[in-house]
């Protein structure tokens, strides 16, 4: 088995170099992805509950054309992602488009003119500097008279109490919260991290709106931010919650006044979640979801494997290749736009689609430089596949995600570093 297995490697392009170093590092990490397992297995169970208490069942994956009214299985899926994440109310649809419309939908709706916006954890990710206005943008919250405020994170990466303190004030309508990390160098945060900094906020000023930016972050924990605190939770369904299936959407969960605002900002005031047809992708929102903690699990292993891959190298990994994770993103800093784009070069060339497309920095739109992208998938765009980006700009880092089965993430990353070796710029 063993050499049909090494065989098959060197016929996708691996060398005998390459492919022992990778097995060797692989070898040392099973206490690690036993770990991961035990988390995918509870997530799993999560979810399989929820569905069972809503009675899941074949006439649930029915399409609705038109208005949509009385759409069983759009609004018995609502009510399962609400069950999973434990909340009042949940939108879930297809007519969100991506995780950055999701946000901008549930800031829309519940901000209102003289409201002000805090983001305790520094700068939020680049596609919502223009939903802010924090970057100069048609439509923006700034053109409708909602201001922003900013604390940043402290060097060492704690959160600024004293400064959050001083930031909230009577205006201050909506704490948003990105768990992540973008395309900053901090340290994603932990669900724990996370109720921590609700209920500081919580403590000074209770009525405000805690709403977090859960892209990427859905089932790597037992525990979500609804969990411990936050009144709203948002993420894009081509992520984690989506589990490679779902083919565009994008969900907002909650308190139901919270959830409601935001779908009378999505559909019309009045409208709110009785319209919007669900158009035949119900199996796959409700399958999708079923796969997600296994997908998610998945995606985790092969952000370790990366992390210790490139590590040994001597690179510097965030995370790094022992700490806890809270996403499935593993940013490498390499130091050098060569290579972040032979790394790239290596995830596409590992992709089921397009494999053959030679990924290339360009100006993409809602970013302020070259973006690179690497992304062979089923589903374009979809970011819980197997992919690669980084703006090309220092310290040059890029980040890897995704990967619809641990065997996809580790031939990606063997690839990446495939790559590298063949244009010289590692050593084994």
């Amino acid at each position: 088995m063993s050499e049909a297995l090494d065989a098959y490697y060197r016929e996708l392009g691996l060398s005998e170099k390459v492919y022992s170093y990778c097995q060797s590092v692989e070898a040392g990490l099973a206490d690690r992805f036993s770990q991961i397992d035990a988390v995918t297995e509870y997530n799993q169970l999560k979810v399989i509950k929820a569905m069972q208490e809503h009675k899941v069942s074949d006439y649930h994956f029915a399409d609705s054309t038109g208005y949509g009214y009385n759409d069983i299985g759009r609004d018995t899926l609502e009510a399962v992602y609400a069950s999973v994440f434990h909340t009042e109310d949940a939108l879930v649809r297809p007519h969100i488009t991506c995780g950055t419309h999701a946000l901008t939908i549930a800031l829309s709706g519940n901000l209102r003119p003289g409201d002000e916006l805090l983001s305790p954890v520094g700068k939020p990710y680049d596609t919502l500097e223009g939903i802010i206005g924090i970057r100069p943008q048609k439509g923006s919250l700034a053109e409708y008279g909602v201001t922003y405020r900013q604390v940043d994170l402290l060097e060492n990466g704690d959160f600024d109490y004293e400064g959050i303190r001083n930031a909230l004030n009577e205006r201050t309508k909506l704490v948003t919260i990105q768990r992540s990390k973008g395309y900053q160098p901090r340290r994603t945060l932990s669900v724990k991290r996370i109720g921590e900094l609700i209920a500081f906020i919580k403590s000074i000023k209770p009525d405000v709106i805690c709403m977090v930016d859960n892209c990427y972050g859905e089932f790597v924990e037992m525990m979500e931010p609804t969990d411990v605190g936050a009144d709203l939770c948002v993420g894009s369904l081509i992520k984690n919650p989506g589990g490679g299936l779902a083919p565009i959407g994008g969900y907002i969960v909650g308190k139901s006044e919270y959830v409601e605002n935001a779908a009378f900002r999505l559909t019309a005031p009045g409208l709110g979640k009785e319209v919007g047809a669900s158009l035949g992708v119900n199996r796959s929102f409700f399958q999708g979801l079923f796969m997600a903690p296994q997908v998610v699990g998945g995606a985790l292993k092969g952000a370790i494997f990366a992390a210790n891959i490139y590590e040994k190298l001597g690179f510097e990994c965030v995370p790094d290749s022992t700490e806890s994770r809270h996403d499935i993103i593993q940013a490498v800093v390499f130091g050098n736009a060569g290579h972040v784009i032979e790394f790239c070069k290596g995830i596409q060339a590992a992709a089921p689609v397009d494999s053959h497309v030679v990924p290339e920095p360009w100006a993409m739109p809602g970013y302020d430089c070259d973006v690179i992208m690497a992304a062979g998938a089923f589903i374009s765009g979809s970011s819980i596949e197997l992919s690669a980006d980084a703006p090309i700009k220092p310290p040059y880092s890029v980040y890897f995600q995704g990967g619809l089965t641990w065997y996809h993430s580790k031939f990606g990353i063997m690839m990446s570093l495939q790559k590298l070796w063949d244009a010289g710029l590692v050593n084994l």
